[in-house]
């Protein structure tokens, strides 16, 4: 830092003892101001924009709850969604929401979100695209929420199938959750009440 100072008669520099501020005093008794020349004024980061409290209601059937800001375009929540489910291959995903006519409908992920939904920020987290091959998919992430739709649309009557097939299902997913049948533990077919298979089901 360079300051400015009184011209003296002594060749050597003079000692200098900080009095406050910006003040200085040399052994001469005058004093001396520090050079008023300051570093560059930083620019202001851009604010944020207004947000908007948002829910996403996931495949699991859980509800999470988060916010975007007013301008965010639907890519930007399910890029936020996908992170909060450490989901890489999101391309087959997206959303829909229920539109003023009752209408289920997909949001456009290249359009703002506030141009397509006039009401609560609510969606439903779907599978948009099935792959062709579900083997080829390199996450298994991905193949379980793969697995949580189909399961969503049977027990909705979406994916009509037949008792087999329901049967079948049912046992994967028994399969996934609980793992491998225990002669000890499983007893009788109470284990498999908290278990929704089919749309109707009874016990």
């Amino acid at each position: 830092m360079a300051f400015f100072k009184q011209r003296g008669s002594f060749s050597m520099p003079e000692e200098k003892t900080k009095i406050d501020g910006d003040a200085y005093v040399g052994e001469n008794g005058q004093a001396a101001q520090k050079s008023s020349s300051a570093s560059p004024s930083k620019s202001p980061s851009k604010p944020r924009g207004k947000l908007v409290s948002t829910r996403v209601r996931l495949l699991d059937g859980t509800e999470w709850d988060t916010s975007i800001e007013k301008k965010s375009k639907g890519i930007d929540l399910l890029d936020k969604v996908s992170d909060h489910l450490n989901l890489l291959e999101k391309d087959y995903f997206g959303f829909t929401f229920t539109d003023h006519h009752g209408v289920d409908t997909w949001l456009n992920l290249e359009k703002r979100i506030s141009k397509q939904v006039k009401g609560p920020s609510e969606f439903n987290f779907q599978v948009k695209f099935y792959p062709p091959d579900p083997s080829q998919l390199a996450e298994d992430i991905t193949r379980y929420q793969l697995c949580l739709q189909v399961r969503r649309d049977i027990l909705t009557g979406k994916l009509p199938c037949s008792f087999v097939t329901h049967a079948l299902m049912g046992s994967y997913m028994v399969q996934a959750e609980i793992g491998d049948y225990d002669s000890k533990e499983h007893t009788d077919i109470s284990y498999l009440q908290d278990f929704a298979f089919a749309p109707n089901q009874t016990f």
